[in-house]
């Protein structure tokens, strides 16, 4: 029997040090700040408020304080035209700061630059200052048109800031700057224009990828004029969609080529380690990087929050801490009582829904005006509802938001004064990058990271120095991955022919995949070309966003009302017949869902609970490419087959989590081939560890769990990005073994770094679930809800016994 855990699942995968709490409190001024022209209490009195009482106290098990930093200013270049210096002081901006002024500097000298500092550090205004300037230089040129400009952004809402933004700093400078977003929801009446006479488009990697290169003789006179394109919030294209942006963006230089234009690239970023190198790796092209950041900061106290345990007892007897959602709940609505201004970033759409939901119901109690100025945002929504959220937030009509990570990057939300996160994200660059979206123009700011019963969130509320005292990840991303190039090469084919002179621009792996390519006739080989023969568009071959499909419309029965859509890739887990579907704070059940149609017919209802989809995987080893020998034991990595279904769901009461039932459920299963890391142990092994065959499932299991909740803070990836099995005996490698693996097609990189840092890796992964304080194994530890076998076995004990004789032999970790 396999025990699995696949990326839709991993969120609460594995085991934590579960110590006693002990607040680090730093002594920090109590100032008034003043935003939006009134005054607001400093992050350390709201704190403070939140938690009155001796039961709230007790759950905070760090607090971490940022002092304010000073800036320092430059002069703009002087190849700037005085008009957009001008324009840039009437927007209230008398000088740059020093990485502004630098990264202007690259841009004017024809160089591609990555501009990688925190958050509400200008960097918009950094590189669009070097644009706007060429933009007015090339509107005095005799080609009629004059230069152009392209932005691309990871979210259609950042797009639409953006658009704002520009529009209001180019104000002064008149019909030489017409900027416009080409995306999904502009009108069609609208995108001809945009193509005749915008000079700065605002879009996305999707659009550029499936409306913009299949259709650039359309485009012809705006690529022929392309002189910067824009790439913000470059750290976000990582793992499969990096890859997949990084050909987009080949594909889009050498459809420039045959226009005549080289385009500069401006990157902008938050913090990253290496931020040229990836910037490197996503555009084909030697890029500078700016990293200094010269700007001013405020007062940021960042807060580690554990919910408390209840007197609940989940499966297998463990005790139930309370939920990361709950405990979010009441913090947005202790904010919003103190008016506050606040956003709620959560990992899941029904988190979302749900958390703005309770927040609402509260406040209805007692302020019901206060109520109606919270409320959720999440993808999915239609776009007409996404504008309507944003404006309301961005003037401070709406005191409260609880949202996805959409609003993560880089929309101007000015004013906030606080930050909750449920849940730690995945990477410390997305933590960094959610708690930097409160405290704009100076203003001091509260971060409060409220744990999920997780072992990876255990860990870092009582390790903060794995947060505070830890550079920023690395960017994984790899181009070269045949299942992302391949369909490349056929949009590429059908844009422009294909020939050898392309293959430096795509990469070495290029010239390889072209013969399986025509030997599915994909592609035509004529003369020294390769041609794109079929009747159906090339680019839909390419997936960018690993969807797995066409998106499932969610239907309302009774109405036929379009409510929203969810991603083919997500269907199976989240809209099965008998989901609980969260929408704008109501609650549906899913009717039935048709795959054939890509529909979901739900009805409104209002059940006391929440469902959890549940799943079997199987896993066969394709290809072994590398084996390192660790004593007798062996680690792993190469090509799988992943073969998953969704088997049933649980219902679970709100608040509490407790398991009210299982329902079957009878859908396909659904194949990945991808790239996986495992290890295996031999029988002396165990017998040295004192693992017994009746304990060795519940060992492996748990080994498992803990290794994948462990791993985004070795590798660029959340746990959503990461899937695992564990068997005692796996037909391939004929020994008990540990998959790991990542949930992408081809793989991400997440699964190769796990190999190359696999030492410290497992070391960690011993480390959490030996210091866990329960029993037998917990949520904070070795349990995992979304768990296919329903957690059992578990064998925590045999688990460290395991991973110790495992260890042994590791090589030591490179200094």
């Amino acid at each position: 029997m396999a025990f699995n855990h696949l990326p839709a699942g991993v969120h609460d995968a594995l085991c934590a040090l579960s110590v006693t709490p002990v607040t680090h409190s730093v002594p920090m001024a109590s100032n008034q700040l003043p935003p939006d022209g009134g005054t607001s209490p400093s992050p350390r009195t709201v704190l403070d408020r939140l938690t009155q009482g001796a039961s709230r106290a007790t759950r905070i098990t760090h607090t971490e304080h940022l002092p304010p930093r000073i800036g320092s200013h430059a002069e703009w270049p002087a190849r700037i035209r005085p008009e957009v210096v001008e324009a840039v002081r009437a927007a209230g901006i008398a000088h740059p700061w020093t990485h502004q002024a630098r990264t202007a500097e690259h841009a004017l000298r024809g160089e591609s630059v990555v501009i990688a500092t925190g958050t509400a550090s200008g960097k918009s205004l950094a590189y669009l200052v070097p644009v706007l300037s060429g933009l007015l230089d090339g509107s005095e040129a005799p080609n009629g048109r004059g230069a152009t400009a392209l932005y691309l952004a990871p979210t259609k809402a950042l797009a639409a800031d953006q658009r704002r933004a520009v529009g209001e700093l180019a104000a002064p400078l008149g019909t030489a700057v017409r900027p416009a977003v080409y995306d999904g929801d502009t009108p069609v009446e609208e995108r001809e224009w945009v193509r005749q006479y915008g000079n700065y488009v605002l879009t996305n990697p999707d659009m550029l990828h499936l409306g913009i290169l299949p259709a650039h003789p359309r485009w012809s006179s705006f690529l022929r004029a392309l002189r910067y394109v824009v790439i913000d919030e470059c750290h976000s294209y990582r793992g499969v969609f990096g890859s997949h942006v990084a050909q987009v963006l080949r594909r889009l230089r050498r459809v420039c080529g045959r226009y005549g234009s080289e385009p500069v690239f401006l990157l902008a970023s938050a913090t990253a380690a290496e931020p040229a190198r990836a910037a490197e790796r996503l555009t084909g092209l030697p890029v500078a990087e700016v990293t200094e950041d010269a700007s001013p900061r405020g007062e940021v106290v960042f807060a580690l929050w554990e919910p408390p345990l209840t007197e609940l007892h989940g499966e297998q007897g463990a005790p139930v801490r309370r939920t990361a959602t709950a405990e979010t709940a009441d913090l947005l609505t202790d904010l919003a009582l103190q008016e506050v201004r606040t956003v709620a970033f959560v990992r899941s759409r029904r988190g979302a829904e749900l958390i703005a939901l309770i927040a609402q119901e509260r406040l209805g109690t007692v302020a019901r005006a206060l109520a109606q100025r919270v409320a959720a945002y999440r993808g999915g929504y239609l776009p007409e509802e996404r504008r309507a959220l944003e404006r309301a937030l961005h003037t401070g009509d709406l005191l409260g938001l609880a949202a996805t990570t959409a609003l993560e990057l880089g929309v101007d939300v000015s004013g906030l004064d606080a930050v909750l996160i449920a849940g730690y994200p995945g990477t410390r660059a997305s933590l960094w990058q959610q708690a930097g979206r409160a405290g704009r123009a100076g203003q001091g700011a509260l971060a409060v990271l409220v744990a999920r019963d997780d072992p990876l969130d255990t860990y870092l509320v009582h390790h903060p120095e794995a947060l505070f005292d830890q550079p920023v990840e690395s960017t994984v991303l790899d181009p070269d991955n045949p299942y992302v190039l391949a369909p490349h090469l056929c949009a590429a084919a059908a844009e422009l022919p294909l020939t050898e002179d392309d293959f430096p621009l795509f990469g070495p792996a290029a010239p390889g995949l072209l013969p399986s390519l025509e030997a599915r006739k994909l592609l035509r080989r004529r003369a020294k070309a390769w041609h794109w023969t079929r009747r159906e568009r090339a680019a839909d071959l390419a997936d960018i966003r690993g969807q797995g499909g066409s998106p499932v419309q969610v239907v309302e029965s009774g109405t036929g009302r379009l409510l929203g859509t969810v991603d083919a890739a997500a269907a199976h887990t989240t809209v099965h017949t008998g989901a609980v579907h969260l929408h704008q704070g109501r609650t549906y059940l899913v009717e039935h869902l048709d795959l054939e149609d890509d529909v979901a017919l739900v009805q409104e209802a209002n059940p006391p609970y929440s469902t959890t989809a549940r799943d079997t995987t199987a896993i066969a080893v394709l290809e072994t490419e590398t084996e390192v020998p660790w004593g007798d034991a062996r680690l792993c990595f190469g090509s799988v087959e992943v073969t998953n279904q969704v088997v049933s769901y649980l219902r679970r009461r709100l608040i509490t989590g407790e398991v009210l039932g299982e329902t079957k459920l009878d859908l396909p299963p659904r194949t990945l081939r991808t790239r996986a890391v495992w290890w295996t142990v031999t029988e002396d092994q165990l017998d040295a560890a004192r693992v017994d065959p009746k304990q060795l499932g519940g060992a492996l299991h748990a080994a498992e769990h803990a290794s994948i909740g462990l791993l985004p803070l070795f590798a660029t990836c959340d746990r959503w990005d990461i899937g695992g099995v564990s068997l005692p005996l796996h037909p391939d490698t004929l020994l008990p073994t540990v998959f790991v693996y990542d949930g992408h097609p081809g793989g991400a990189g997440f699964a190769e770094r796990a190999f190359h840092t696999a030492p410290e890796w497992l070391a960690a992964t011993r480390k959490a679930i030996a210091s866990c304080e329960c029993e037998a194994g917990c949520p904070s530890c070795i349990q995992s809800p979304k768990c296919g076998n329903g957690n059992d076995p578990l064998h925590k004990r045999g688990a460290v016994r395991l991973l110790t004789e495992l260890l042994k032999n590791a090589p030591e970790p490179a200094s």
